[in-house]
C-alpha cells in the first residue's frame, strides 16, 4: 500500500480544512474592522469559506492538468453531499424544510446539474467531442453570480437570518490568519491532488475514481460534522440549507473557476456520474415533495424522515459498489 501518499493525503485534508478556517476567521474579522455589513461578510466571506477546500483543490488539479480530478471532485462531494450527509440527518432526525428552499433553492440545484449536462454535451448540438472549456465556466460564474444576488435579495427581506459570529481580532491576527489559511489551501490540496494521482496510479485505479470517492469524501467530511451537529440541535433547516448551498456553490463557482483555467474532456464514465448528479437531484425533489401540504400557497410539513434517508445512504453504498466494479 502507498503508505507514504495515504499520510500525505490526510495530512493535505488537515491543512485544507484548518487553512479554509483560519482564512474564513481572518477575513471576517478584517471586513467587520471596516465596517463591511454583516449581511456581505456572510454571503461571501462565510459561503465562500465552505467551499474553499473544493476550490483549493480544483485549481490546484485543473493547473496541473489532472481534468478528471478537477470534474470527479465536484460530481463526487455533491452526490455525497445528498445521499450520505442528508440521508445520515435524515435517519438521526426527521427534517423539515423551510419554504424558500423547497420552492427556490432544491429547484436551483437540479437547474445547476442540468445546465452542467447540457454544457458538457457538444455531440448534442455537432461541437465535436463532449468537454467543459473556458467560455462554459464563465457561463457557469455567471450563474453563480445571479445566485449571490438571490441569496442578498432573501437575506436583505429576512435579515434575522443571517448571523455571523466575527471575532474582533488585532489587524495583524486578521492578516496573519488570512496568509496562513492561505498558504493552508494551497499547500493542502497540492498534498492532495499530487498524492491522490500517485495512489490512483500505484493502485491501478483511475483518477476519476479516486477523485469521487477519496477526495470528494475528505472535502466534504466538515459539512457532515456541520450538519449532524445541526440535526442534533434541532436545526434541520441549517443542515438540508448547508448541502443544497454547497451543491450550488461547487458547480458554479468550484467548477466553474476551474475550467475556465483549464479545459477538461468529459468521458463517457463522467457522463455517467453527471447523469447521477442529476438523479440525485431529482429524489431529492421527489422525497422532499412527497408529503406536506402544498395547497393554497402552503409549504408546510415538506420532510425528509427516517426511511427516505436511509434509502439515500443504500443508494450511496449502491453507488460506491459501482464505481469499484466499474474501474
Amino acid at each position: 500500500m502507498p503508505l507514504l501518499s495515504i499520510l500525505l493525503l490526510l495530512a493535505g485534508f488537515i491543512l485544507l480544512i484548518l487553512g479554509a478556517d483560519k482564512l474564513v476567521e481572518g477575513a471576517s474579522s478584517l471586513a467587520k474592522r471596516y465596517k463591511i455589513p454583516e449581511i456581505v461578510i456572510g454571503l461571501t466571506i462565510v459561503a465562500f469559506g465552505t467551499s474553499a477546500p473544493e476550490l483549493a483543490i480544483n485549481i490546484v488539479a485543473a493547473i496541473n492538468g489532472s481534468t478528471d480530478i478537477v470534474l470527479g471532485n465536484v460530481l463526487g462531494s455533491n452526490i455525497f453531499n445528498v445521499l450520505l450527509i442528508l440521508g445520515v440527518a435524515a435517519m438521526i432526525n426527521p427534517l423539515n424544510v423551510k419554504k424558500n428552499t423547497v420552492k427556490y433553492e432544491i429547484p436551483f440545484s437540479v437547474v445547476a446539474a442540468i445546465l452542467l449536462l447540457l454544457l458538457t454535451m457538444d455531440t448534442w448540438f455537432g461541437l465535436g467531442k463532449n468537454q467543459l472549456e473556458s467560455r462554459d465556466g464563465i457561463i457557469l460564474l455567471v450563474f453563480f453570480g445571479f445566485f449571490l444576488y438571490y441569496n442578498f435579495l432573501l437575506v436583505k427581506s429576512n435579515p434575522d437570518e443571517m448571523e455571523v459570529h466575527t471575532k474582533n481580532l488585532p489587524l495583524w491576527k486578521s492578516l496573519t490568519f488570512m496568509a496562513l489559511g492561505l498558504a493552508g489551501l494551497i499547500l493542502g490540496g497540492r498534498l492532495i491532488v499530487d498524492n491522490a494521482v500517485k495512489i490512483a496510479e500505484i493502485l491501478g485505479i483511475s483518477q476519476r475514481v479516486i477523485a469521487l470517492t477519496i477526495v470528494s469524501i475528505g472535502t466534504s467530511l466538515p459539512e457532515l460534522a456541520t450538519s449532524i451537529m445541526a440535526v442534533r440541535r434541532k436545526e434541520a433547516d441549517i443542515a438540508i440549507g448547508n448541502v443544497v448551498g454547497s451543491n450550488i456553490f461547487n458547480i458554479f463557482l468550484v467548477l466553474g473557476s476551474s475550467i475556465t483555467i483549464k479545459n477538461t474532456w468529459i468521458s463517457d464514465a463522467s457522463l455517467t456520474d453527471i447523469w447521477v448528479n442529476i438523479g440525485v437531484g431529482l429524489l431529492l425533489v421527489g422525497f422532499v415533495f412527497r408529503g406536506g401540504d402544498r395547497t393554497a400557497g402552503k409549504w408546510q410539513g415538506l420532510t425528509l424522515d427516517f426511511w427516505e434517508g436511509l434509502a439515500f445512504v443504500i443508494l450511496y453504498a449502491g453507488y460506491l459498489t459501482y464505481l469499484v466494479i466499474q474501474n
